[in-house]
Order: structure tokens, then sequence, then C-alpha cells
């Protein structure tokens, strides 16, 4: 289905080629097939994609590979535990590991440009499946995309059309490409779509629970209008996200559904790229879509600019020359033989068997790898396999209650807790038993520095899964430094997922829907023989623990008083500031959930709403009350940047920090467009001015060695220098502040 490569069809044709692009005798022998999947096509519309796909490629090494800010991703030297594929792999010095994305970044140039394609090519996947095997933490569906497209043009000739290398050799300029080029990349973006959807047939994306928030982003206001939230989460956002990766496929290969196709696919990527941080993925989506199109659309689309422009743009003349590349047929009775430019018949040799033995051999190992977690058991968690090349994109979404790590001296017996996260930047190890492994043998090894000997490490994990009861992930109980894991056998440590509680989900709806805007509440499931050691802090009040399901004993450990719990009781009022413990003692899973409110953060709203108040009234003109001098901030706290430094109530301080904040964000908001454009590139510009002067300064260092300690503080400060404008990295600012920052 991936093999049309004709651009006409004359009368004679029969239903299926006019379809297809293909006759059914060609799939009759091996010898016939060889022929049609080297059958001559244009290399225009795999020129241009190829051009597409290193620019996008080249931004990527800057930003989402992580160019601007290596330093920090890598800190080299620095005591930390990294979660590669393969534990032998390590990064370079930091000076090298600039040269590696130099190389990566050269690479991607290359291909873009079509210069020394195939050197280029090999450039950019080595470093790349280096840098993508040296991180799990970083892996996800589109990263793996990248390489697999890189490694699908590396095999192809894509710099037949668009290219220096066209220009540098007359034989390679503007010659047909075999058309197994095109049906190697139409398959595999098939299959991202269509395995995409085959994922989202799961249980909780059909019932609407995969992507619950979505809903409330303004992308989806338009269809809030005439549809409640709860109908537009489930039909628009998990509906709709299920039908389009289903039929997408299909829909851009006919010639009569590809508008209709291109329209929604395009619109699904845009409204992608403004709901999540996903780098160029989007963008390179679009640009796979038009290969789908007729391989000469770029011809006849650049045919209609001006011709002062041909220099820069794809050429629209002439016609493709004959190729060694392609499969020719003899000519057809009534052609003139020898008339100008008609290629002499060719029969397939070795090089065209080997390009068709690699489509058939490729194709099924990408329709293979998604299924083949019974493989690689020992990856299998809630979710199956090592994420990031299974498709399975959204499908699942988590959140953490409760990460304790717990230590034990193996000569002293002294039990100690480590801060989650310690020795690490990335929080993604708490839902992967390999990565969890790979974790506590690394605080194995750094413990001991701290007087710790033959520490063992214990995890208690606590997750939920899309939107059901927080639960333990991985036996706390387990010494998982000698815990016993291997990639082809089942994690003998993780904890099952309580998938028949799954009907509660209906119940947690209706039970917060009774509750006011100011209290919380967090569901809990526990297994037989364990219990939850909690600790209520003094900002919260009316604390209670409500039985759902199970049996469960309640101990106040200051007051070391037992209570039990049977379903349907509640205990009112756990002391704050003090632990407590939550006991299963019933045969089965226990289910009870806590309610509780934030005293201090509704205390601080009051105390905003009288602040607000207060200004407005000042604003008006109706205050007649003189204002004492502590609160004089109020008039120009939003108007002097320094004033905020100089008060001394905290509230009134961050009062007037939230203020800013809130100024700031309609002022982005309404924005006009040039504000928009101008912010965005000036935003691009640092952050690329600081990835290249870095480079420079690895590159120099290498070159010619580190210059004296007080040189090299100055040119890093200087590569540091930020935007004039401190609002343009307002939101870095704010996630650091709430700690969503992974550095």
């Amino acid at each position: 289905v991936f093999c049309s490569g004709r651009r006409k069809d004359t009368g004679n044709d029969s239903w299926m080629k006019r379809i297809f692009g293909f006759e059914k005798e060609d799939l009759s022998s091996w010898e016939r097939l060889v022929c049609l999947l080297n059958r001559p096509t244009d290399p225009a519309s795999l020129g241009v994609f190829r051009f597409l796909f290193g620019l996008l490629m080249a931004l990527d090494v800057t930003q989402e590979r992580g160019l601007s800010h290596l330093d920090y991703k890598y800190l080299d030297g620095a005591p930390l535990c990294r979660f590669p594929l393969f534990n032998f792999l390590e990064p370079l010095p930091m000076d090298w590991m600039y040269f590696v994305y130099l190389v990566m970044f050269l690479g991607a140039i290359g291909i873009m440009l079509g210069f020394f394609y195939r050197f280029s090519c090999l450039m950019f996947i080595s470093t790349y499946w280096y840098v993508f095997f040296l991180d799990k933490t970083a892996w996800n569906n589109h990263s793996y995309l990248y390489g697999l497209i890189g490694f699908q043009l590396t095999l192809m000739d894509a710099n037949r059309y668009w290219s220096i290398d066209g220009l540098r050799n007359p034989k390679k300029r503007n010659a047909h490409v075999p058309l197994w080029n095109y049906t190697v990349v139409r398959a595999q973006i098939f299959i991202v779509y269509f395995i995409a959807g085959v994922k989202k047939l799961d249980a909780d994306w059909v019932e609407g629970y995969s992507m619950q928030y979505l809903a409330h982003h303004w992308l989806f206001d338009p269809f809030k209008l005439i549809l409640p939230v709860e109908l537009v989460s489930l039909l628009v956002v998990h509906g709709g996200g299920l039908v389009l990766d289903l039929t997408a496929g299909y829909l851009l290969f006919f010639d009569a559904t590809r508008p209709v196709a291109m329209v929604f696919v395009s619109y699904f990527h845009c409204m992608n790229s403004q709901l999540f941080s996903i780098g160029m993925f989007a963008y390179t989506m679009l640009a796979t879509s038009p290969l789908f199109c007729y391989p000469d659309w770029p011809r006849r689309f650049f045919r209609h600019f001006p011709a002062c422009l041909g220099v820069f743009l794809p050429p629209a003349a002439p016609l493709p020359q004959p190729s060694t590349s392609c499969v020719y047929p003899p000519t057809p009775p009534g052609d003139p033989k020898d008339s100008p430019g008609t290629p002499k018949p060719t029969k397939p040799g070795r090089r065209h068997t080997l390009g068709a033995l690699f489509t058939f051999l490729y194709v099924a190992e990408q329709l293979f790898l998604p299924y083949s977690h019974f493989i690689t058991q020992g990856y299998n968690n809630w979710t199956n396999g090592l994420y990031g090349y299974s498709w399975d994109m959204m499908v699942h979404s988590r959140s953490h209650q409760h990460v304790k790590i717990t230590y034990r001296d193996g000569k002293t017996g002294d039990i100690g807790y480590l801060n989650p996260g310690v020795f690490t930047q990335s929080r993604r190890w708490k839902d992967h038993g390999d990565m969890l492994k790979q974790y506590a043998t690394c605080l194995s090894r750094h413990l001991p520095r701290y007087n710790i000997t033959d520490p063992e490490i214990y995890f208690d994990i606590w997750v939920s899964i899309n939107e059901r009861f927080q639960q333990r992930i991985f036996d706390p109980r387990v010494d998982i430094v000698k815990a016993e894991w291997s990639p082809f056998r089942p994690n003998p440590w993780l904890m099952p997922l309580l998938v028949d509680l799954s009907p509660w989900r209906v119940k947690f709806s209706e039970i917060e829907g009774t509750l006011d805007n100011q209290t919380e509440v967090v569901f809990i499931a526990d297994f037989p023989g364990l219990h939850l050691e909690n600790y209520v802090s003094g900002d919260l009040g009316n604390t209670s623990v409500q039985v759902l399901q199970g049996q469960v004993n309640v101990e106040i450990v200051e007051e070391k008083v037992n209570y039990t719990l049977h379903p349907g009781d509640k205990m009112k009022q756990l002391p704050g500031g003090a632990y407590h413990k939550v006991y299963t003692v019933s045969e089965g899973p226990s289910c009870y959930m806590y309610i509780y409110v934030n005293t201090t953060e509704a205390a601080l709203q009051r105390n905003f709403t009288h602040l607000l108040e207060l200004q407005e009234k000042i604003r008006n003109g109706t205050e007649t009350e003189p204002l004492p001098p502590e609160l004089q901030p109020l008039i120009t706290g939003l108007e002097d940047d320094d004033s905020e430094g100089n008060v001394s109530d905290p509230v009134l301080r961050v009062f007037l920090r939230r203020q800013r904040r809130m100024k700031e964000r309609k002022e982005r908001r309404e924005a006009s467009l040039p504000q928009r454009i101008e912010r965005f590139v000036v935003k691009k510009y640092y952050m690329l001015r600081r990835g290249f002067l870095m480079t420079a300064i690895a590159m120099r260092n290498l070159a010619v060695g580190p210059p004296p300690l007080e040189q090299l503080t100055q040119e890093v400060a200087y590569a540091n220098m930020k935007e004039p404008d401190s609002k343009a990295s307002l939101d870095d600012s704010l996630q650091a502040e709430v700690g969503h920052g992974e550095l």
C-alpha cells in the first residue's frame, strides 16, 4: 500500500493500479517484487523532506538534545548517577561531549544541504544513537523516531534532488531514486500513527482516563462552547486522538482522502506543539505528510514561484535522469526506443535485491518491536517495555504522592533516609525497575564516602496511573542493591497494579464533587501485611482518614494508640505535626482516603483577597483610612521593581510577587504578533548563542588546552549572558521556583 510512485494514470490502467500504484502481477514473484520496489521514482519529494529533516535536527541538537545546557546536563566530574541502556556506557569528558554534539550538528547540516550526504548521515546517526543510549531518562517515542529516520536516510539516495552533491556530481543531479526509498519512510510514518492508535485501544484511553487534564487547556476552549469539559475530554481528546491515529496513515495514502487527512493531521500536530514540550516532533511529522503525495509535487508547486527565486528554491525542471539505483522496464510498444531521455531496460542486480530485502526486513522489524516485550520482560513495569519504541504515546499518565528512600548501614545497622533524587538530575527512575536498580547500585557506591558501610537501599514509591488509587509500585521490603534483576526475566520485586480497583475511579469523581474548593482528597490502596507511615504537616487542618474497602489499623505514633477501621469508618482529626501509621490487616488490599484542608494556604488566600480589595480601593480612591507604612508598597509595588526586597511583611512580599507575575503573564497573553515573534527570536538567539559559544570554548580547549581559570570563568560568564528583558525568562524562573526543573 506504500508503493505508489506514479503521478498520472492512463485510461488502460486497472483499478488496482489507479488506487495502489501497481498491478497484482507485480506481486506474483520475487523478481517482479524487486522490480516494483526499485521502480524509478521522482526524487523531488524525498529531497525536500531530507532538507527539512536536516534543518529540524540541527535545531533539535541545540534544544532537546541539550547543546545549549550541555555542561549542566553532564556535570563533568560531579558524583552523578546516570541511566544508560548499557552500564558500560559513560559520557566522555565535557569538552569531548561538546565535540560529539558538534559532529552531530554538522551531520544534520550536511543532511540538510545534501553535502557529502552519506558521510553526513553517518556523522549524525553515530553520535545521535550514542547520546540516545547514554540516558534512558530522556527516551521518548519521537527521539527514537529521529534516530530511525536518520538510519533510513543513510541507506537512501535522498541527495539526488536539491543538494550540493548534485551540483558536484552530474550523475547524481536530479536522478531517479528507487521506489523503496519512499516505501520505507512511508511505512515508518504509517506505523507511528497506526500502532499509536492500536495502543490507544487500551481501556483507560477509551474511557477517558489517560489525559483528563488536557481538556482544560485553552486550545480546547472552542469545543467547550458546545460541550462540557468531561465530554471534551472523552470525545475530543481521547476519541478524536484514537480515530486520528488509527486512520491517518490510510487517509494520507489515498488520493481521495489525502486533502482531508492533511488538514486534520496538520491541525493535530499544531495543537500538539502547543500542548506538550516535544521540541521538533510536531514539525517533523508535518514534514513527513507531503511524502504521501505524488513524488513530483515540489516541481509542480515551485513552478509557480518567480524565476528570480529559483536560485534558492527547489528546481522545477528538468525531468529526472536515469539512475543505476533503479530497474527500468522495457520500452512499451509504440514508444520510440531511442528517443532522448529514454532509459535502457535493466535487470535487477544484487543492489536492487538488497534494497527490496532491506525494505521487508525493516518493516517487519518495526511491526514486531512494539510487541516484543515478552522477550525483554525485565523492562516491563505497569507498562510494557522500555518506554520510547512502542508508540504508546500519551496512553499513560502518572502522579506521585510519596517517595521515600531508606538506607541501612550493613555494618552498624543504622537506618537513615535520603532525599529522593539525590545524586541524579532525573525523576524518571521512580517508575522503572531497571533504572531503580541502576540508581540503587550507584547510591551504594557513593554512600561509603559518608561513612555508610555496605549500604542497603529500600524504596517506598507511591504512584497513581491514569487516575487510579495511589499505590506502591515496588516492594519496600526488598534491598534493591542486592535484588536480582535481568532484562529477560520478570521483575520479582514489582508490585502488581491493582486493576481490579479501577471501577473506583467513577466513585472518586463523585466524592471530589462533594468537596469545596479548599478541601483536598487523596485515594490510597495498599497490600496486606504492609503499612504506610505518614506525616501530617502542621499546615494541614481537619485531616481525616476514611476506609473505603478492607480493614486497617491506624497507629498514632506519639500517643502509642491504635484504632481499627472497617469500610465506612472514618477517623477525624489526625494529629498535625506528627507521624501515624496505617496498617492493612485485611486479607485483600485496603482502600482508604485522606481528606484535608491546607489551612495555611487558605489563610494566605484570605489575606490575598483582603490585600487585593484594599489595593482596588486605593486605586479607586474609595479608601478613606490612612495606609499604614508597612502597606505603602501596595501603591508602588507593581511599578517599582526594587520595592519587593524592601517589604518586611512576608505575606505582602508574596502578594506583590504574585501580582507582578500576573501582570507579566497578562502582558504576554495580550502581546501583539510582532512582539511575540520578537520575544521568541530573542529567546532562541540567546539559547543558540550559549550553545555555540560553549562549543567554541570546548573546541579551543581540545586544540590548545584550557586557559587560566580566571579567563575561562570570564568566557563562560560571557556565554551565560541572558536576554536584556528579564521577563523573557519568566517561565523558566517560575519552574525553578516551584521545583519543576530537571536540572
